[in-house]
């Protein structure tokens, strides 16, 4: 295979930048020496405090990042005062593995977690998690709100904090007509009891729905992510005192699912005049497998469970819309709250604030709704950094990012050595990029998702994704291939006609590192192991 010149120099920019742990096979074997970010150690009192704001299936329906009818005033002023990447993508769009991503540095194709049921010690029991980096450094850290996604057969991970996890419902309830029933998310979330001698998911599937939506005239503490942002508030007024630094885990739920928003929220838009989805179907010549009908928006109603998206009523398709904007006014307002704290605490010029979503969310395009694939709006998140040593205040870097370069871009900001066996480290420091936004560290960014039986994994460069879909048993592929300048919609897959940037984009796929299987989960039940 021939590369072009591009192609070249960029693969040269990706082996001279790479982090060593990427070379590595991937896979749950021992913990070996990583190639962790080379960062001088500051004196424990001289460090910045670390809060990290994580905000379930946030894609960047933001005013600072570009979207007109968002209403989002706190994270535009964080994105004001720090350095936003526009392109900033999950490695998995999964809630729980991709968490897992954030808080080890290695991706879902690396560990084998591609899957719900999937615990982070039972794969990588010797892993140092982000945040235990940070203790071992000195650090008090602690976890409020959705930080580890626990439910769905996953546990959190309570090594990874200097005090137990403050958790709080991410499916919640107040409207009379909705509250006290037991329906099947409570259940698969842990929120209601579930019979220890069955199986989560048979049990949920026996239970009534619960509502897509409601819009109470509430406080915004009657929902937990209220009573989060005044916990997190009280916490940082305590922790302006302790003789060491901290590292606080913020988790909001909202705008996951379901859309349970104070009614003042809901009135902030039109619903006339929110954008509906433009293209409701496979793009043309994409393989079947790389779409969704159903999955978790038919767990709620009214949402009909035997039609396809893009067939739903035009009322419900705007009710929906209408209920992510309100969730993402609504937990807006709630990070707005910690970060007057943090300013009225004195701690902001001393904190290090990072904002990350989980990943993207489907409103419709497509046909799709919420999560679970490898298009554009499943992947695309918001990633904020801001704080000593961020950059310039307002900055938007080019550079491509992965929800794995958090890790080692907080290491080295906070000036904190790793100790010297831990995971291999699968992203890359985005320091550099924070102090000159022209510098690039790799052109790309990598993302996978799995279907039965395959792997799709996808390369994400300023101008085009690979999909490559891999049949595990006969290892048949498939390709996706689109020109996100040209089709910011993915309608085409282009791969049959451009050869030469297919060919070029797979030579970043064929660096990476041989994936774990997709059935790793089955073999390890069939032997009995988690």
């Amino acid at each position: 295979m021939r590369l072009s010149r591009i192609a070249k120099r960029a693969l040269a920019l990706m082996a001279a930048t790479a982090v060593a742990g990427c070379a590595q096979t991937g896979g749950i074997d021992a913990p070996r020496q990583a190639a962790a970010p080379k960062s001088a150690s500051v004196p424990t009192a001289q460090r910045p405090n670390v809060l990290l704001i994580l905000v379930d299936d946030l894609k960047p329906t933001l005013r600072s990042f570009g979207d007109r009818t968002a209403i989002s005033p706190n994270i535009d002023r964080l994105v004001a005062r720090g350095t936003r990447f526009e392109h900033a993508y999950a490695n998995q769009a999964v809630c729980a593995p991709s968490r897992i991503n954030l808080m080890t540095s290695r991706r879902s194709t690396s560990t084998g977690i591609y899957n719900f049921g999937q615990n982070l010690r039972d794969y990588m029991p010797d892993a140092v998690t982000l945040p235990q980096a940070f203790m071992r450094a000195g650090y008090q850290a602690e976890s409020m709100g959705k930080v580890y996604h626990v439910g769905h057969g996953t546990q959190g991970d309570d090594a990874s904090w200097s005090a137990p996890p403050i958790k709080d419902y991410v499916i919640e309830y107040v409207d009379p007509a909705n509250a006290g029933k037991s329906t099947r998310e409570e259940a698969l979330f842990n929120e209601i009891p579930v019979p220890a001698d069955q199986d989560i998911f048979k049990y949920a599937s026996t239970l009534t729905r619960g509502a897509a939506w409601e819009s109470p005239d509430v406080a915004d503490d009657a929902y937990a992510d209220g009573r989060t942002a005044n916990r997190a508030a009280k916490r940082l007024a305590e922790l302006k005192s302790s003789a060491s630094p901290f590292f606080l885990a913020v988790g909001f739920a909202r705008p996951h699912l379901p859309f349970s928003v104070p009614k003042r929220y809901w009135d902030l838009y039109d619903p006339a005049k929110l954008p509906m989805p433009k293209f409701e179907q496979l793009p043309e010549g994409a393989p079947v497998f790389a779409g969704k009908v159903g999955g978790e928006i038919i767990a709620y109603e009214p949402v009909p469970e035997k039609v396809a998206g893009k067939d739903y009523p035009e009322a419900l398709k705007r009710k929906l819309i209408h209920g992510y904007y309100a969730g993402v006014s609504y937990v807006d307002a709630q990070i707005g709250k910690v970060l007057d704290a943090l300013e009225r605490e004195g701690l902001a010029d001393n904190t290090i604030v990072v904002l990350w979503g989980d990943h993207g969310f489907h409103l419709g395009d497509h046909g799709i709704w919420t999560k679970h694939t490898n298009f554009e709006q499943a992947v695309h998140l918001p990633l904020i950094f801001a704080g000593p040593g961020t950059g310039r205040p307002g900055s938007a870097p080019g550079q491509i990012a992965e929800t794995v370069d958090v890790y080692p871009t907080l290491v080295k900001l906070a000036g904190i050595t790793l100790p010297a066996r831990t995971q291999p480290i699968d992203g890359a420091d985005l320091t550099p990029v924070l102090h000159d936004p022209a510098k690039r560290v790799r052109p790309y960014a990598y993302h996978a998702f799995n279907r039965p039986g395959r792997i799709g994994q996808a390369i994400r460069t300023e101008r085009y994704r690979l999909v490559r879909w891999t049949q595990e048993a006969s290892g048949a592929r498939a390709y996706e291939l689109y020109d996100m300048q040209a089709d910011p919609g993915e309608t085409r897959n282009m791969a049959d006609a451009l050869p030469k940037v297919r060919a070029e984009l797979e030579a970043y796929l064929d660096a990476q590192p041989k994936p774990v299987p997709v059935a790793l989960k089955a073999q390890r039940a069939a032997q009995g192991r988690n």
